[in-house]
């Protein structure tokens, strides 16, 4: 979340994340950012059904609503090692052939921790850090959900999978005066659930090309250019692959991020510049807003030279 601009610094944040696929590329169907009726904070219904069926036709009032309201936290046993825990509120919606599934709860509570190998070096005016770790997500939420006829609901419309992930990551921030870059490349695998389901070993790399605007020590204000991109082959069934919701996506857009003190706000918009082949929704877009408080802040890592 964000460019976290100071060092050392233990905190705590709620995160809200919007990420929505609709239109179908078989038909020829533009993706919408907001489709008519989705609600990118809080759907409808929390937990609805009314007669969904998850078989993809072509409609193109079709869509998939993923929101997450999610409490994160961060906090340094020492200078170059942290601990991070996210517990999220999970509220999906699948619209398909006009019928509608909601799906929310706890979801997956994620604990990862990560030790800094290089932390604020400095050499004619440049600033670096890299950040190397891993963790894993626990299966907290609900994957057993049904419909009221006795069919579970599909894996990715449940709030949790029941599967436990393991990741690992790396992390790097650097800085040339008040320009920097930060790339986050993550890889994950899961175990099969109690059903036998899984999703495919997946891959996410984040990357923010931001601009520090002079303001003065209290302030720090980061507008940037923002790239995501995700792949993954999708569902699988006894470890094998079903062919459902495999992703190979690329996205690009805005950010900015606000630092007042101990306080910050941190915002972002990606649409999409590259979908791979899919039946099914295509990927339309992702946002994410963000507010939160730190403490033991000790200094900036990305401070203006006098």
């Amino acid at each position: 979340m964000g460019i976290t601009p100071y060092d050392n610094q233990s905190g705590v944040s709620l995160m809200h994340r919007y990420r929505i696929f609709n239109g179908y590329q078989d038909y020829g169907q533009s993706s919408k950012f907001f489709p008519g009726g989705v609600r990118p904070f809080f759907p409808s219904h929390l937990n609805s059904d009314n007669g969904y069926e998850h078989e993809h036709h072509g409609d193109p009032t079709d869509y998939e609503a993923f929101r997450v309201l999610e409490l994160r936290g961060k906090y340094f046993l020492s200078q170059r090692v942290e601990l991070n825990a996210f517990v999220p509120f999970v509220m999906n919606t699948s619209q398909i052939n006009s019928k509608q599934l909601n799906a929310s709860g706890i979801g997956d509570v994620t604990i990862f921790a990560g030790y800094h190998l290089i932390r604020a070096i400095e050499t004619a005016g440049v600033q670096s850090r890299l950040i190397v770790g891993g963790g894993v997500k626990l299966p907290t939420g609900n994957f057993r959900q049904v419909s009221a006829d006795g069919h579970r609901y599909p894996l990715l419309n449940q709030v949790g999978t029941g599967t436990t992930d393991g990741f690992v990551y790396a992390n790097y921030i650097g800085s040339f005066h008040n320009v920097g870059l930060s790339v986050n490349s993550s890889y994950r695998r899961s175990t099969r659930n109690a059903f036998e389901n899984s999703l495919a070993p997946s891959t996410t790399t984040f990357a923010s090309l931001f601009y520090r605007l002079p303001l003065g020590t209290n302030w720090q204000v980061y507008p940037s250019a923002q790239f995501f991109y995700e792949k993954t082959k999708g569902e699988m069934l006894e470890g094998h692959l079903t062919g459902e919701h495999a992703m190979n996506n690329a996205l690009l857009g805005p950010g900015l991020d606000v630092y007042y003190k101990n306080l910050s706000l941190n915002a972002s918009v990606q649409l999409p510049v590259y979908t791979g082949t899919t039946d099914h929704p295509a990927s339309a877009g992702r946002m994410v807003l963000a507010v939160g408080y730190s403490f033991n802040q000790t200094k900036y890592l990305f401070k203006r030279k006098s």
